[in-house]
This record gives C-alpha cells, structure tokens and sequence, in this order.
C-alpha cells in the first residue's frame, strides 16, 4: 500500500496539484473569495428577491360613511397588504397624493354604496394604482380582487344567514378545500434559494476560475511550466481540479446557510444533491476558463464575464417562472445549466424526487459540464501549443 501510494504520490499531476492548492492557500484573497461572497448573496437574495408586497400605502374617500363601508376598509386592512395612510375629502385629493408618491393606491367609495347594497343591487367602488412599477401594481391589484370577492363573499353568507332565520331554509353554499403541497407556509425564500444556489454556483465558479487562470498568464508561469516535462492536459488539469474541490464546498456552506438562516428543508437525497451541485461548479469552472482563453488581463475577463453571466441568470427560471417570459425565449433555458439545477435542487429540497424522476435534468448538466470543460480544455491546450 506504501508503495502505491509513493507511486501516486511521485505522479507529475498529483505534484502539480499539490503545488496548485499551495499556491492557493497563499492567496488569501481568493480564499475569501471562495467564501465570502456567496454566503454574503447568498442570504441578500432570499431577504431582497420577494414578490410578496406587503404595507401598501392606501388612501381613502368615504363618501357614503356607513358601518358597510367602514366594513370594506377595515377588510383591505386587515389582509396586511394595504395600510391607510389618510383619509381624503375628495378623489382629486387621492389623485394629487398618487401624484407626488405619498401614496401607492386610492379607495374610492361612492355615497351611495350602503344603500346599494341595502337592495341588493351591485355596488361600485373605485380602487385607483400607481403603476409606474407595474409589477407591483399588478400584484397589488390581483390583492383588491381577492379582498372585494371576500368581503363579497361574507357579504352574502350574512344574508344567507338572515334568510334562514326568516324563512327557516337557504340554499346550499360550495366550499372548498385548498391543500398547499411541498411549501405549506407559502415562503417564496424557498423558491428563491433553491434557484439562486445554481446562478451563484455557475457564476462565483466562472468568475474564479477565470480570474485564476488570467492571472497565471499575466504572470507568465504558464510558460514556466511549459519547459517542464509536464504535458498539457496535466498542467490544465492541475489547474481546474483544485478550483473544482474547493468551490463544490461551496454548495454545503449554501445548504447550511439556507437552513440556519431561512429554515430551507432537505427532504431528498443530500448526496444526490452534491453531485448535481458539483457538476454546476464544474460547468462554471469550464466556463471561466474558456473565456479566460480570451482574455489577456483580469480585466478583459471580468467585461466577457458581463456578457454571459447575466442572461445565464435571468434566462434560468431560477427567480422568475419560465412561463412568465416570451414563448420565442422559453426554448432558449433549456441551453441554461442553471434551469436544470434549480429543478433538481428543488425537486430534491422541497419535494423529496428521485434519481427515477430527475434523471434528466442530471444527465442535461453532466453534458453541460463535460461540453464546457472540453471546449475551454482545447482552447487551453492549443494556446499552450
């Protein structure tokens, strides 16, 4: 076993790792940078990246000053998405406010909606947006429906109620029964941080990989080692494996931090989950190193990165739905290592799926990480030549 082992150990590519991960544990920065930064994103993106919109700034008019208006504001209070702010006196008032951005919405109810309701006859109210943030505004709007329709709702138990007690008989009401699977408490870090763990894996490995491999050639050892009995695929893989091994702990130190921080479950296979992670890291490991082919300076790397990164991460489906975006674009995530892992990690986190079901996806970004690393590999070599 010693014998092997020295056999191993004397191998031109185990002494280039080993010089390799010498090298990096001198280089503070990167370490830092290893650790750091995603941790930091990490927890930025599960706070920041929420579509709930919650503490809404209403404005009223209460024209009609009756208990079944009061009724109607103190439902849009209650559902915690809308604060009022002030009462106003008029709808131009509401409008000046909406205008200067005191407020985000205006209730407009008209003077005679109690004794519409009295009747029995459909009562309007008018419920005014700031959609200069049109997402927010459409959010927003799709909470006012739902309150209506609940106060709407409630509205017409009570006068089911009253006919029981009038005619002894009412008509049978619907109800139904909603079941929230995988996510009960409706948390959207968990959405997110499952998506945003592949972007950070694809990105930070890119970005370090290139960086390391940009400033080995502004240093000039890559010619050193060129007059070494090394061959090129040695040097090459010399270089990635270090890099490879220290950013795959990187999806540890993220399932650690999405448990400590936003209590995100593991309810799968760990292992599995690894595997995958590590097959991202790879695939931004081969990704930063072919665009480091093209780049004299760590400069020149950073500005291809700007050109690649971003559409890699808002053409994934990992913080916004695929189905939200253009159908001529929806095609283009399947070509995204980073769709792929969010539906493992998500299958895997949040709904317990196996190898059986997500063997797809795997094989995806194993052909991902092999095509990148064998692309960036050929560049290498034939500039090393």
């Amino acid at each position: 076993m010693k014998r092997l082992f020295d056999k191993i150990r004397g191998l031109r590519i185990v002494a280039l790792f080993l010089k390799e991960m010498r090298q990096i544990k001198q280089d503070r920065k990167l370490i830092v940078t290893l650790i750091l930064p995603p941790t930091v994103q990490l927890v930025l993106f599960g706070f920041a990246l929420n579509p709930e919109v919650t503490n809404l700034r209403l404005g009223v008019v209460d024209e009609s000053q009756t208990a079944v208006s009061r009724e109607l504001v103190s439902a849009f209070i209650e559902s915690q998405s809308f604060q009022v702010r002030a009462h106003y006196a008029s709808p131009a008032a509401i409008s000046q406010a909406l205008s200067a951005g005191e407020l985000d919405a205006g209730l407009i109810i008209p003077s005679g909606f109690a004794r519409q309701r009295a009747r029995n006859e459909t009562a309007n109210v008018q419920f005014v947006l700031d959609a200069v943030n049109s997402n927010t505004a459409g959010i927003a709007s799709g909470y006012a429906q739902r309150i209506i329709a609940a106060y709407n709702q409630q509205l017409g138990k009570d006068a089911a109620h009253a006919a029981v007690a009038l005619d002894g008989a009412a008509a049978a009401n619907l109800s139904a029964r909603v079941a929230l699977l995988y996510n009960p408490g409706l948390r959207n870090s968990w959405f997110i941080l499952t998506g945003v763990l592949g972007i950070l894996l694809i990105l930070n490995g890119s970005l370090v990989a290139a960086g390391a491999m940009v400033k080995e050639k502004e240093a000039g050892t890559i010619e050193q080692l060129l007059m070494t009995p090394a061959a090129a695929w040695e040097i090459i893989t010399a270089k990635m494996a270090p890099l490879f091994l220290l950013l795959s702990l990187d999806v540890w130190l993220a399932l650690g931090m999405g448990w400590l921080v936003f209590d995100v479950p593991v309810r799968g296979s760990i292992i599995l989950l690894y595997v995958a992670g590590a097959l991202c890291v790879l695939a931004g490991v081969g990704l930063g190193t072919f665009l480091a082919t093209f780049s004299r300076s760590l400069q020149q790397a950073q500005l291809l990165s700007f050109f690649v990164n971003p559409p890699i991460a808002m053409i994934s489906g990992a913080t916004t739905p695929i189905e939200a975006m253009p159908h001529w674009m929806q095609p283009l995530t399947w070509l995204n290592p980073v769709r792929h892992f969010s539906t493992i990690s998500r299958g895997i986190m949040l709904k317990s799926a196996g190898l059986e079901i997500l063997y797809p996806s795997l094989l995806a970004l194993f052909g991902f990480a092999v095509v990148l690393v064998s692309i960036s590999v050929w560049r290498f070599r034939k500039q090393l030549g």
